[in-house]
């Protein structure tokens, strides 16, 4: 019972300390998976019904903030349909230290996982005043020109910040960088990030099609940086039942071990993988995630600080 109790005091400790004594930037994790989210809308496989019968295995749709302590603002990236659970997940794991909202909004492409939780901040929900939203010019363009997104800009809910890409921007005690993946981009460019804090470099990739489509070795710009979140979708090419694979093109996470398979441990433990279709299993067989961690990678998790 000790034991036990000594236990449930390190963690509330840490957790304390990890909230309340970080004075430089650091990422919050706020959601891990797929567009879809997990559960998955209509699943009713054994991946997704251990979720359905237990909520506290639910899953956000990815999204990271990024915290500013000593300016005491915070950055959201990607503004998803969990949204209003993100933004009050925010408020509890930092204790209400920070502004309810977002000092502003990096979002990377026009799929729905990543743009659409921006009709909340809309005269029908939050009716926000100006918010800052950074994308790359196609982007702003479809949210200019297509309802509702188009209402937002209209109404002064939100601001559209034009990003250039590989060109960095400053923003408080820390840098963002935006550069372009290749992706499905049926309605804008797709963005990556590359977020420098005083202390580390962090790379996001949530989406892209193929690291050998890229014009950047994903190996040297994994090198370049302390934190590597990038895309995990699928875990392997037999993952769905429904449609043939190769119409939603992501890296496997195996493509991406065997890639790095001959690099040295301290690069492949930079990785952390990130937004997991519903169907993978390192969302939910520890089985799995053990033979990630066993192979020298990591997986975020929901809730997770990088500092």
């Amino acid at each position: 019972m000790k034991a036990i109790l000594l236990f449930f005091v390190v963690v509330f400790s840490f957790k304390t300390w990890a909230q309340e004594t970080i004075q430089s930037s650091y990422v919050l994790v706020l959601g891990v998976a797929q567009d879809g989210g997990y559960p998955h809308m209509g699943c009713q496989k054994n991946c997704c019904t251990l979720a359905w019968k237990n909520q506290k295995l639910k899953k956000n749709v990815v999204s990271l903030a990024l915290v500013d302590p000593k300016s005491k603002k915070w950055w959201l990236f990607e503004a998803t349909p969990d949204i209003k659970l993100q933004l009050q997940d925010f408020r509890k794991r930092t204790n209400e230290a920070y502004p309810y909202l977002p000092e502003g909004i990096f979002i990377t492409h026009a799929h729905i996982g990543h743009y659409t939780g921006l009709m909340e901040f809309g005269r029908e929900v939050m009716s926000a005043n100006r918010l800052k939203v950074y994308t790359l010019p196609k982007l702003k363009s479809f949210l200019e020109q297509n309802g509702p997104w188009s209402q937002l800009v209209k109404l002064n809910n939100i601001n559209l910040v034009t990003l250039s890409a590989d060109q960095s921007i400053d923003i408080a005690n820390n840098k963002i960088t935006a550069f372009t993946v290749p992706h499905r981009d049926e309605f804008s460019e797709t963005a990556g990030f590359k977020i420098e804090t005083p202390t580390k470099k962090y790379l996001f990739i949530p989406d892209i099609d193929k690291w050998s489509k890229w014009n950047k070795n994903i190996i040297d710009e994994v090198k370049k940086v302390d934190i590597a979140m990038i895309d995990a979708t699928f875990y392997s090419n037999t993952e769905l039942g429904n449609r043939p694979i190769a119409e939603v093109p992501h890296p496997l996470v195996t493509e991406t071990e065997k890639l790095f398979s001959m690099e040295a441990p301290n690069v492949k433990n930079k990785i952390f993988f990130i937004h997991f279709n519903h169907t993978n299993p390192l969302l939910w067989d520890p089985t799995y995630q053990k033979q990630v961690l066993k192979s020298g990678f990591h997986f975020a998790k929901q809730g997770d600080i990088y500092y």
